[in-house]
């Protein structure tokens, strides 16, 4: 059951950064979709500036930075006196296993191509949707999304 939810958000992902959006937006706007389908859907526009590492500067990978967003609105504090920990314990933690799938977390190292040449655009694709579906096997893992029936 897990991988079904697991494969439906890597395609839901990846259709997304198929229709033109980056890899942030791609993330944002799937996972906004399964967790909080009422939250304004343009609020992705906050999501534009961290496609190619941070607007092609080649940094933290856009879908890795959109993962620990999506961590935030599900543990984040709404308080400067909320305790924080827990959110930066979750987004570390995945970050970690980020790393641990793809050996880094910088753009430029993921997907050495030039930005936006066909070659650059078929290997985000394969990082956007694999970081979702393995978003969504550490969601379930951790408990904070339910499998679909």
């Amino acid at each position: 059951m897990e991988n079904d939810l697991a494969t439906e958000m890597r395609n839901k992902a990846g259709g997304n950064f198929r229709n033109g959006y980056n890899c942030a937006e791609s993330i944002f706007d799937a996972f906004r979709e399964l967790i909080e389908p009422d939250l304004d859907r343009n609020l992705v526009r906050l999501f534009t500036g961290y496609g190619g590492g941070l607007g092609h500067a080649g940094c933290m990978c856009g879908a890795l930075t959109a993962s620990a967003a999506i961590l935030g609105m599900l543990k984040g504090r709404t308080s400067a006196e909320g305790d924080r920990e827990p959110c930066y314990d979750l987004a570390r933690e995945f970050h970690d296993r980020f790393e641990d799938q793809y050996s880094v977390t910088c753009c430029r190292a993921l997907n050495p191509h030039p930005f936006d040449t066909k070659e650059h655009l078929r290997h985000c694709l394969k990082i956007t949707g694999n970081t979702a579906k393995l978003l969504t096997e550490y969601l379930v893992e951790k408990k904070l999304i339910q499998q679909k029936a």
